[in-house]
């Protein structure tokens, strides 16, 4: 290779470089302006998040969350800050993505990753709502019933800590929104013929396995939040083998309408 022709392929490498700094500056300048929004309500958001826990204690309970160490809930409020900032973030986050990767793809290609593009942050809104309405109460009503307040010697009551509290919804909603996820991320490695729905279906008692190896290590040691998060797996799994199929019937008849 001549030096020209090494100077000719270092100048496109640059180009896309400099346009995958814009990029991320673009997403980077998203995130930091929800981030200044969210910490300035960020005590409203916390009311907010601890919803589930009031709907698993009954509205006519007193709540108390405590924190033990004065900078405790400062930093608890940076932590909804940066959680809601990701979250609503998100879809610009996911465009420029799409953006940067967009003009190495044909037309096709193009229409084809766009509805992915799409389903990307429904499907993780989808898993944070189950976390919201169903996971969440179900499991602090669990770790509620483990109270002991009727007893003549020894009281046992549920004190949270706000640090504990935020991190458990927060790392559930993650946790399910990224296994919610699966079905994008099956479709897509179908498209590119990584995987096929006969190969889906014979790995199926290994999905099973660790589908509740996952769900033990992502969500608190506790049967409710781990059952939540395993069974819509394995339904999430189901439903990609559905689009596999597909997606390899609609290869085959294209291959077939050009033979």
């Amino acid at each position: 290779m001549s030096q020209d022709d090494i100077d000719g392929s270092a100048a496109p490498l640059v180009d896309h470089l400099i346009e995958l700094r814009q990029r991320l500056i673009k997403a980077l300048i998203a995130v930091a302006i929800v981030f200044v929004i969210a910490f300035i309500f960020a005590d409203r958001i916390f009311q907010i998040l601890v919803i589930p826990y009031e709907r698993a204690a009954g509205e006519d309970q007193n709540l108390k969350l405590i924190f033990t160490a004065p900078q405790e809930y400062f930093f608890a409020q940076l932590k909804i800050a940066l959680f809601t900032a990701l979250f609503v973030a998100f879809p610009v986050i996911a465009s420029q993505i799409y953006k940067f990767v967009a003009p190495g793809l044909y037309r096709n290609e193009r229409q084809a990753f766009l509805p992915f593009l799409v389903a990307t942050p429904i499907l993780f809104f989808l898993g944070a709502s189950l976390v919201f309405f169903v996971v969440m109460p179900l499991a602090m009503t669990f770790f509620l019933s483990m109270q002991q307040t009727g007893s003549e010697v020894t009281t046992i009551e549920l004190l949270p800590k706000v640090s504990e509290y935020l991190g458990l919804i927060m790392t559930l909603i993650f946790a399910f929104g990224l296994v919610f996820q699966m079905p994008v991320v099956i479709s897509l490695l179908a498209r590119a013929g990584l995987v096929s729905e006969a190969g889906l279906k014979s790995k199926r008692k290994y999905a099973v396995v660790l589908t509740f190896i996952a769900a033990a290590v992502l969500t608190p040691p506790d049967p409710v939040s781990q059952i939540g998060l395993a069974v819509p797996t394995l339904l999430l799994y189901e439903l990609s083998i559905y689009a596999t199929r597909l997606i390899e019937r609609k290869r085959q008849e294209r291959e077939a309408a050009t033979a």
